[in-house]
């Protein structure tokens, strides 16, 4: 099993962009010494929900920092990004980092992100699917090329050129059905965020794996779960945090992606994103839904903790994951403290 950190950069602590920036990068620094195998940093646009433009670039800061834990950007999302560039950075970073790179890629779902980069939320099947197909090629071919109805691009050879990149390094957001289909057609493994019990997302879970396996001869690879961590020895702390930052931190994701806004039932590929409206309203709004999202996410003392990994893995089966642990403005001290025990105290019986 493989265990890293999830950084999200939400800048909800009212501190400078460019000393948060400083803080939440640290983390990744930090989290090859406590033990966690990789870190993975998302990426978001204009807003205090999640402020890290450029997770490359800031995972080569990382790499200059450390010597063993992997890279990933969880993700990259291709509607925004060239594919020649993302093709360029991955081999470069992985160039640099002495072949340490993971690329993940996501379509994205924000409204107001995909304004500002004037493409189309309804695009972002088609483009994530036709770049995603360029990116892997030129990864593993060191040429990109394309003629596609989103992206037109002449042979070019990439400097530094890729090496050792095969699908087994690839990674894919997969939180909608449609979004399996393209992974497992692809052969991609999986990402996916805790949102609630897991036992809903099994069928979408099964037909992945079935599909994958009937695709390419071979049993599907573990998927990546994310989760939102909070870890302490006294219930009465873990209540305290969860009522406090988790909340918030859920706040901001209803509000980022407009969950329950009418524009994503005229796009049949977010229907996931309708349920989730539909869900949160059902149960009484933001402020009120984040506690039916609590049980999916790693969330408890240690104890707690290991006894909901051994309830998810009989349901999932083998999987791969990563914490965050720095989210809704909890303080650094008390985010250092929470990946200290969880790294002590549920990581190695994770692992073992």
């Amino acid at each position: 099993m493989q265990i890293g950190i999830h950084l999200a950069f939400q800048n909800l602590h009212g501190i400078p962009d460019a000393d948060f920036h400083r803080k939440e990068i640290q983390i990744g620094v930090e989290a090859e010494a406590m033990g966690f195998d990789l870190v993975g940093i998302v990426e978001h646009h204009f807003t205090d929900y999640a402020a890290c433009p450029d997770p490359i670039q800031a995972l080569t800061w990382i790499a200059a920092k450390t010597k063993t834990i992997k890279l990933m950007p969880a993700a990259v999302i291709l509607p925004w990004n060239d594919p020649l560039r993302v093709v360029e950075k991955a081999a470069m970073l992985d160039a640099v980092s002495e072949g340490r790179m993971i690329l993940a890629m996501g379509r994205g779902a924000a409204r107001r992100e995909f304004k500002a980069f004037r493409q189309e939320l309804a695009d972002s099947r088609e483009m994530f699917d036709e770049a995603a197909i360029i990116i892997m090629e030129g990864l593993e071919a060191g040429v990109v090329q394309a003629d596609t109805k989103h992206f037109k691009q002449p042979p070019t050879e990439v400097r530094p050129r890729p090496t050792g990149w095969n699908r087994d390094r690839m990674v894919m957001v997969s939180m909608s059905p449609s979004s399996a289909a393209v992974a497992a057609d692809y052969g991609l493994k999986a990402l996916r965020f805790s949102q609630g019990e897991w036992e809903a997302s099994m069928p979408e879970i099964n037909t992945y794996r079935s599909t994958f396996e009937a695709k390419h001869g071979k049993k599907a690879p573990p998927f990546i779960i994310s989760d939102f961590i909070v870890c302490h020895e006294d219930p009465a702390k873990v209540a305290e945090h969860t009522d406090k930052y988790f909340a918030d931190q859920f706040l901001q994701v209803v509000n980022h992606y407009e969950w329950g806004s009418d524009h994503f039932k005229t796009i049949p590929s977010y229907s996931t994103y309708v349920a989730l409206g539909e869900m949160t309203e059902a149960m009484g709004g933001p402020t009120k839904a984040y506690r039916g999202f609590i049980d999916g996410n790693l969330i408890g003392t240690p104890e707690v903790m290991l006894e909901k990994h051994a309830m998810r893995t009989s349901m999932v089966g083998e999987y791969d994951m990563l914490a965050n642990f720095s989210f809704g403005g909890m303080p650094y001290e008390e985010v250092y403290k929470q990946m200290k025990l969880f790294a002590d105290k549920v990581m190695p019986v994770m692992k073992g």
